[in-house]
């Protein structure tokens, strides 16, 4: 992926996070000073996932509204999951934690914490209901409707096809199918101690063809699962119960889906479950009656307090809490979530956080391409590799290779044990060396993609027909016979995406030729034959020749990733930008085409033991924790050092260049890394480059395993 030199790879939240942290906790951890200390204290875990620019959503406030109505010095820790979170609770890192209630769950079955308080829905609630939609033809809304207690619409549902919102989603699988087995509708095929005998269950129970999406796909979460419903592929939809009126019965017909049926063709049977609001969660061994009871006290009041309206808008994103116990709120939750074959064992795993996994193996290599190497001392790989040796106690190498076919045959072979790479290589090891993904690299903005767009110019009828606000006219209609610009013949962002986004949508049908160069056919043959497609030392090449093209007139539009323009033609200093660049204000961008995966840290699943990879996961992410502070000044005295969240000390003896935030930002070219799969991180782009015809055999001539 290329990516935007100019811009900075520190992250606004994470200068928020910082300030956040190292005002809270360095007076307690830093030196030694005789301020009062008489307060009692109290710890909220804090999932911060959002930038924080807008300071009304500063957690700190928060912490701090408690911290004075309790009279207590109250702090965040920091965490970057909900595991993470049950994980400071259960270990006395933390006091109370407003989580998910599929993590709450967990954290009560698993570790006995409990729940002191709930948050409110906008209707005052502390649940939704979930329900089975069907369509009011069919004979399952009849048995609903017709005003017979005997008859029953649930056990009609046997050998329907059913909609649901994803693998082992909450309301669209998990409730839905708790209720089937728990009152006998349903029987469990397969391992009753196994997670996957649900997708035997669905089939047993429901019809084969019964729809189980993975993200990405048309009929992934809410919106699929009803389209799902509404166009045919399914006979029961199972849905929050406000999810028809959003998609398919809005004020404006113009925010309805274009799929959706008339509103009154939609029936509702009667809810099977509820889904819990986020409860409070705290661990009774670690936090006393008393101090519950006033932390309670305190949410409880906060809606009627004007103070508080703020924090519970914009940070909490609630009208109010409501003190309650874990039984109240979760049981009915956990009653039918227990009916699932190996639900336990699949949530322990989904949210706990064991970073104490140690290596099965005494020695780590990371595949290094050699055109990456540095003499820059402070982007010499080695830092990653020491970094990573010191947290797993084992030998840390790095594998230095000559080319990126060499890069996935060392770990293909077994030579390397992991890697970092772009999207194209991470896709071709996925695909064709059967690697995986274990995490992603983060860009600026926190996604871990980027989007491909069209660019034409704002006085063109193709912008007029995007910036029109008429949800009727589409300014991807009026491409046909137009002149584009790409940066060259076989280019991603350029030529594969935008010809796979318009065979996707109808506009072009691809034949089945085994050969790439077809492309440049597609082109000339539905755009027009004056369409630039450069070579490699024509004045028109690159990203920089493509948008040159659209820019002196001898396009209509260009295909770019998403910051393309701006690093060209939008920096603070105009002296930085090309001498052909248009005003800025003359370029337009359609909707988005297609994602662009961030790069990837991949491995060899056959070869790497899950022991072993998680415990260099847990590695890789510790890296977040760690970030270098200069002459920070607090409580009089003044450091400066490496600073690691998770234990809230600030090592003054290590060297800049050693720093987790350093390290990623010189070697890896990053503010953050999270978790990752290849289907979650990869899949919805493979859908766009796996239609290429000869796609395979092109990358099989590139990169040979």
């Amino acid at each position: 992926m290329k990516k935007d030199s100019s811009t900075s790879n520190s992250k606004i939240i994470t200068i928020i996070i910082s300030l956040i942290l190292m005002m809270t906790y360095l007076s307690g951890c830093i030196g030694n000073d005789s301020e009062d200390d008489s307060l009692g204290t109290l710890v909220i875990a804090y999932e911060i996932k959002d930038n924080l620019d807008n300071l009304d959503s500063n957690p700190q406030l928060f912490a701090e509204y408690l911290s004075e109505k309790l009279n207590y010095d109250v702090s965040l820790f920091s965490v970057d999951s909900e595991g993470a979170m049950v994980e400071a609770l259960r270990f006395g890192n933390a006091d109370i934690a407003l989580m998910d209630a599929g993590a709450a769950w967990v954290g009560w079955q698993q570790y006995g914490l409990e729940v002191l308080a709930a948050d409110l829905n906008v209707d005052g609630r502390t649940y939704y209901n979930a329900n089975a939609w069907v369509k009011s033809d069919s004979e399952v809304a009849s048995a609903h409707l017709d005003d017979n207690p005997y008859t029953d619409p649930f056990s009609l549902l046997s050998g329907k096809t059913s909609c649901h919102t994803g693998w082992l989603k909450s309301v669209g699988m998990l409730l839905p199918m708790g209720y089937l087995i728990g009152l006998g509708y349903a029987n469990i095929i397969g391992d009753p101690n196994d997670v996957e005998a649900i997708r035997n269950t669905i089939h047993g129970f429901f019809d084969s063809n019964s729809s189980i999406p993975e993200t990405g796909t048309p009929y992934y979460g809410y919106s699929g699962a009803l389209k799902c419903l509404s166009e045919g592929k399914g006979d029961v939809a199972f849905l929050e119960e406000n999810s028809v009126e959003i998609l398919c019965n809005n004020e404006f017909s113009s925010l309805n889906q274009e799929w959706c049926l008339d509103i009154e063709e939609y029936i509702a049977l009667p809810a099977f479950g509820k889904s819990p609001s986020h409860p409070v969660m705290y661990n009774p061994n670690f936090l006393d009656s008393e101090i519950t009871s006033k932390v309670t006290n305190v949410l409880v009041e906060m809606s009627s307090d004007p103070e508080a309206s703020n924090i519970l808008e914009n940070i909490l994103n609630t009208p109010g809490f409501i003190a309650t116990n874990t039984s109240v709120h979760l049981g009915s939750y956990s009653s039918l979530i227990s009916n699932i074959p190996g639900i336990s064992a699949y949530y322990e795993g989904k949210f706990s956080l064991n970073t104490s996994v140690s290596p099965d193996i005494d020695k780590i290599k990371i595949a290094f391409d050699s055109g990456k190497m540095s003499d820059n001392a402070d982007k010499n790989p080695e830092l990653l590799a020491d970094f990573l040796s010191l947290k797993l106690n084992i030998d840390v190498e790095i594998f230095v290779v000559n080319s990126q076919n060499e890069l996935l045959n060392s770990l293909a072979d077994g030579y390397a044990d992991i890697a970092i790479v772009n999207s194209e290589l991470a896709w071709v090891g996925w695909k064709q060396y059967n690697l995986a993904v274990m995490a992603a690299v983060e860009m600026e903005d926190s996604r871990t993609y980027s989007d491909t767009l069209a660019w034409v110019n704002s006085n063109s009828s193709i912008a007029a027909s995007h910036l029109d606000n008429d949800p009727l006219t589409n300014p991807f209609d009026l491409l046909e016979g137009k002149t584009s610009c790409h940066s060259d013949s076989s280019d991603i962002e350029s030529m594969m995406l935008p010809i796979s986004y318009l065979s996707k949508n109808n506009y072009i049908e691809l034949n089945q030729s085994n050969n790439i160069d077809f492309l440049s056919e597609v082109i000339y043959s539905f755009f027009n034959s004056d369409s630039s497609i450069p070579n490699q030392n024509d004045t028109y090449f690159g990203d920089s020749g493509a948008l040159r093209c659209l820019s002196e007139d001898r396009g209509d539009i260009v295909f770019l990733e998403e910051n393309t323009v701006n690093m060209y033609c939008d920096n603070i200093l105009i002296s930085e930008n090309m001498d052909w660049c248009l005003d800025i204000e003359e370029y337009i961008s359609l909707p988005a085409i297609a994602p662009i995966p961030s790069d990837s840290v991949i491995y060899n699943p056959e070869l790497l033991d899950i022991q072993t990879r998680t415990a260099v996961l847990n590695a890789l992410i510790s890296l977040n924790y760690e970030m270098y502070l200069e002459n920070f000044s607090t409580r009089g005295s003044v450091y400066t050092g490496c600073y690691d969240i998770s234990v809230h000390v600030i090592d003054e003896e290590s060297q800049k260049n050693t720093c987790g935030s350093e390290i990623m930002n010189n070697i890896l070219d990053t503010s953050g890394l999270t978790r990752a799969t290849s289907q979650e991180h990869l899949g919805k782009y493979s859908s766009f480059i796996a239609i290429i015809p000869g796609i395979s055999s092109y990358y099989s001539g590139i990169y040979r395993n």
